[in-house]
């Protein structure tokens, strides 16, 4: 298997010599490539993927970004075959917002959010007026207070929806200020505020537990939060993308990553209907 790991930064040259893999093949071998793109720098996954793919003729390289931005617009712009970083209610809102034509081939795992804390360990101990990181992305907030009301911290309007904000806390008795961030400096607020919410893959690359470490932990049966692999619209039906998905979904891959991740991302493989259809 081919694998290309590179940050953002780099991800425009890597992009560059592997846009457009439809009609490329692999270096000597007859391999198809196919790029992916995800959030974060843990490839383990995808590259365990990879090695089942190639032997179905595919070469799998892996684009690593930094952020939930650039995947969906390189995979928009054709400089990616697939992208496989978030869930679907964040997606239908960026491909509403951004306008663009790309759709999910398939589901993955369900990665809970977890609200983490150096100072306190349990969410009885945060004191009155404790200041809380969440991300600022529409749905990502929308589901970092969803979880502080699930904790028994705040009650949220009935209309708060998908994508509340401060504005929809209609009980707040423990006075919390939010704190909205960009999401990769969520775990770095843990040091001055007195506890961030952290997007799952981003706690995993800081070095935190996503199972044993948050001091609340939203429920791992959250539709909306079913993360997906995505396509653009004209080649949603390509054989060997929805290849890809039929490998994620057998049985040693859901066993793979429950074993690698040790509980911390859950496979909940869906059809792409039951994907959608989530509200």
């Amino acid at each position: 298997m081919k694998k290309l790991t590179s940050i953002l930064l780099l991800a425009t040259s890597a992009l560059a010599l592997a846009a457009c893999g439809n009609d490329t093949e692999g270096a000597g071998d007859g391999n198809r490539t196919i790029t992916l793109g995800i959030s974060g720098s843990d490839t383990t996954i995808w590259d365990y993927i990879g090695d089942k793919a190639e032997k179905e003729g595919i070469d799998l390289e892996i684009v690593t970004f930094s952020d939930y931005v650039a995947p969906n617009i390189a995979l928009a712009e054709g400089e990616l075959d697939l992208n496989a970083f978030q869930t679907i209610s964040y997606f239908d809102e960026f491909v509403a917002e951004h306008d663009l034509d790309i759709v999910p081939i398939g589901s993955t795992v369900i990665a809970p959010m977890g609200l983490y804390s150096e100072k306190y360990e349990s969410v009885e101990e945060l004191p009155d007026g404790a200041q809380i990181a969440v991300p600022n992305e529409a749905t990502n907030m929308g589901r970092a207070l969803l979880l502080l009301q699930e904790a028994g911290l705040i009650t949220l309007s009935d209309d708060a929806g998908l994508t509340g904000t401060a504005d929809h806390i209609i009980d707040n008795p423990k006075n919390l200020e939010i704190v909205p961030m960009i999401s990769a400096q969520t775990p770095r607020a843990m040091a001055d505020l007195a506890a961030s919410i952290v997007n799952n893959g981003i706690a995993i690359d800081a070095g935190l537990n996503p199972t044993e470490d948050p001091i609340a932990r939203e429920n791992d049966t959250a539709t909306p939060y079913i993360n997906l692999i995505a396509a653009s619209a004209e080649n949603a039906e390509d054989e060997d993308f929805l290849k890809i998905v039929e490998l994620y979904h057998q049985e040693d891959t859901a066993e793979f990553i429950i074993d690698y991740s040790e509980g911390a991302q859950i496979p909940t493989f869906v059809t792409v209907e039951e994907l959608v259809d989530y509200q």
